[in-house]
């Protein structure tokens, strides 16, 4: 039998098989058992697959444009990386995934070596991506692929060369969703938005819009206001008891013959 054998051809091969004897009965036993075991595991695996696809979906990346980038590929890469904000350039960020080559270079020998560091996990994706383009004839990455190997590098320099190109891919595709994300939400450039004109509920009438700020009191209404305090002042005054006063004598009116006319 092939390595690759799927559950549906391993069922069937499990069919035609008539044990001789206890001893491969028990095998044909613990084999469909073990089938079992693998169909919970490829219901599991697809299930969280579709969660997985519902979430990348979700977040609006544009990386699964890109040739051999899957849901699982693009959702490893989005949550390993995080806020692509962290990484200025693309140089940065290969550092971090691991695809930017070592030199060791010697004289006139131009070599690079494989680095070890960064995030295993991305540069994983990244092997992955590259190898799915090399395999069909016609992608880009095909074509560059076949371009170093004419310029005299080994299949693994090569495909180190790539990994490093699709990095550089992936990194522009991360930087231009996020800034369709920040544009989306606002930015200092988006325009104010315009003032509601929905009725209001309590009197059904559409609401007007916000008034200027008061203006500062003037000249005027400090007098009526300083007037309204003199007033009330002057009223409290006056319902307090006054002191008595000493009575003024009244003088009668001055008669023509007082004063002095002929």
């Amino acid at each position: 039998m092939r390595r690759e054998l799927t559950a549906n051809k391993a069922q069937a091969l499990l069919a035609r098989i008539r044990p001789d004897g206890d001893v491969a009965a028990v095998r044909l036993h613990i084999a469909r058992d073990h089938l079992a075991d693998i169909r919970a595991l490829d219901a599991r695996l697809k299930y969280i697959a579709g969660q997985i696809a519902a979430l990348v979906t979700t977040s609006g990346t544009s990386l699964t444009s890109l040739f051999g980038v899957g849901p699982v590929i693009a959702g490893r890469i989005l949550a390993e990386t995080g806020d692509i904000a962290r990484f200025a350039t693309k140089d940065k960020f290969a550092s971090y995934n691991g695809t930017a080559p070592i030199d060791v270079s010697s004289g006139d020998q131009v070599r690079h070596r494989l680095s070890r560091a960064g995030n295993r996990k991305i540069n994983h994706a990244l092997h992955m991506m590259a190898v799915t383009q090399i395999r069909y004839p016609g992608t880009d990455g095909r074509r560059y692929y076949e371009r170093k190997r004419t310029e005299g590098k080994t299949p693994k320099e090569a495909l180190r060369c790539l990994k490093r190109r699709l990095s550089d891919q992936v990194y522009r595709h991360l930087v231009r969703d996020a800034q369709g994300r920040i544009g989306t939400c606002g930015s200092p450039t988006t325009p104010p938005p315009t003032p509601s004109t929905s009725t209001s509920p309590a009197n059904g009438s559409p609401e007007a819009a916000p008034a200027s700020p008061p203006a500062r009191p003037t000249a005027s209404r400090r007098s009526s206001c300083s007037t309204g305090k003199t007033t009330a002042w002057s009223a409290s005054k006056s319902s307090t008891p006054a002191a008595a006063s000493t009575p003024t004598s009244s003088r009668k009116p001055k008669s023509s013959t007082d004063s002095g006319a002929p």
